[in-house]
């Protein structure tokens, strides 16, 4: 039976409908006979029960030596550089919130930090730190160990939390998915005691899929193509994007190209010929001539506008945005330099919007100046 949607409310009445939640499921462990909370609430809960976790055990987050550090960060060198720059942007965007950014790994582990993270508050401080295990297994329901679970964007009430100890949390988290279809982190909003947010899982969602993108443009490729539907205008975050060698296999392909291209999530996805009605040479062609979209047919009778780009570096060479043709670095170069501007000049203001340290800006800033 499909569960009914729940009714907008009133903070007060919010607040009531969880605590009733609350005491049904946690404590009678009876089923919610209406929907006061979203049902993938409902299913971490019951995965917790089924743990033997108690929502009144003090939760213990575990210490991190130096060693699995280094493993986490090691492991996931991919995805932390195709993260660094969409990160410092929503900072920016959060930076008057005092929420922050985690970024985890597949199973739940903390690889990067960012964000106006107190310190000298333990109830920050235990979770910002790269290698602690933040999954469900670990610290109950929480938006890191729900997103992982559900694979799907979600805010996070406080008092949704599994745990009483965890209920000063509200966070906002979104899976991000690799070029082969498989999640390969998540991406975590988290505030301590913080006004409630949550126009946050749009952001959230937003900010993993242009990590996603950045994680497709970084397999080598010497076509890149950008798809969307007729009629859509090509340049954001919603288009396709395949990544094509020099004999028309596809490398990579984001989830929005899966998604038109009809493959499924793991599936490899072959030539290019058997993805779209056309010669792989016409795309090729497209792109020599910079004619910017063309209407392609699919053999399962729908057309798709395409813009094709050749990478300039060739296969082996640097990925550029497949927008505005700069390299990553170039982008995040820009996104510091708009701080910058947007605060006047002010670099330690700047720098404290987006997280980082005012050294960095200089460096940055400095870099980029050189290459010119």
């Amino acid at each position: 039976m499909t569960s009914q949607p729940l009714l907008p409310v009133s903070q007060p009445q919010r607040l009531a409908q969880i605590e009733h939640a609350r005491q049904l499921v946690l404590e009678h462990r009876a089923p919610q006979a209406q929907p006061l909370l979203a049902p993938w609430v409902e299913r971490s809960w019951q995965r917790c029960l089924t743990m033997g976790f108690e929502p009144r055990q003090h939760v213990a987050f575990a210490p991190v030596s130096t060693g699995a550090m280094q493993h986490a960060l090691e492991a996931n060198q991919l995805l932390l550089r195709a993260a660094a720059p969409v990160i410092q942007s929503l900072t920016r965007a959060m930076a008057h919130t005092r929420y922050f950014a985690i970024l985890t790994d597949a199973h739940g582990v903390v690889i990067n930090v960012n964000g106006p993270v107190d310190r000298n508050d333990p109830r920050a401080a235990n979770i910002a730190r790269v290698g602690v295990d933040l999954s469900e297994r670990a610290v109950g329901t929480t938006a890191i160990g729900a997103t992982l679970a559900e694979l799907q964007p979600v805010w996070l009430h406080r008092g949704e939390h599994f745990y009483d100890d965890t209920s000063i949390y509200s966070c906002a988290g979104a899976p991000i998915w690799g070029p082969d279809g498989q999640c390969v982190g998540m991406l975590d909003l988290t505030g301590v005691n913080v006004i409630e947010q949550p126009a946050l899982k749009h952001l959230v969602t937003q900010s993993a899929r242009s990590i996603e993108n950045a994680l497709t443009l970084a397999q080598p490729h010497r076509l890149l193509l950008c798809l969307n539907w007729p009629g859509r205008v090509h340049g954001d975050d919603s288009d396709g994007l395949v990544c094509v060698d020099s004999d028309g296999l596809v490398a990579a392909l984001n989830r929005p190209a899966a998604d038109m291209l009809g493959v499924v999530p793991g599936m490899s996805p072959g030539h290019c010929s058997e993805l779209f009605a056309v010669p792989v040479e016409t795309l090729f062609d497209a792109a020599r001539a910079q004619r910017g979209p063309v209407e392609v047919p699919l053999w399962s009778g729908l057309r798709l506008s395409v813009l094709a780009q050749l990478n300039p570096g060739g296969e082996r060479g640097p990925v550029h945005s497949p927008h505005r043709g700069a390299p990553l670095k170039d982008v995040e170069t820009a996104l510091i330099r708009k701080a910058v501007d947007d605060a006047r000049g002010n670099v330690k203001e700047a720098a404290r919007a987006l997280g980082i340290s005012r050294a960095t800006v200089y460096r940055k800033l400095g870099a980029q100046r050189e290459r010119g």
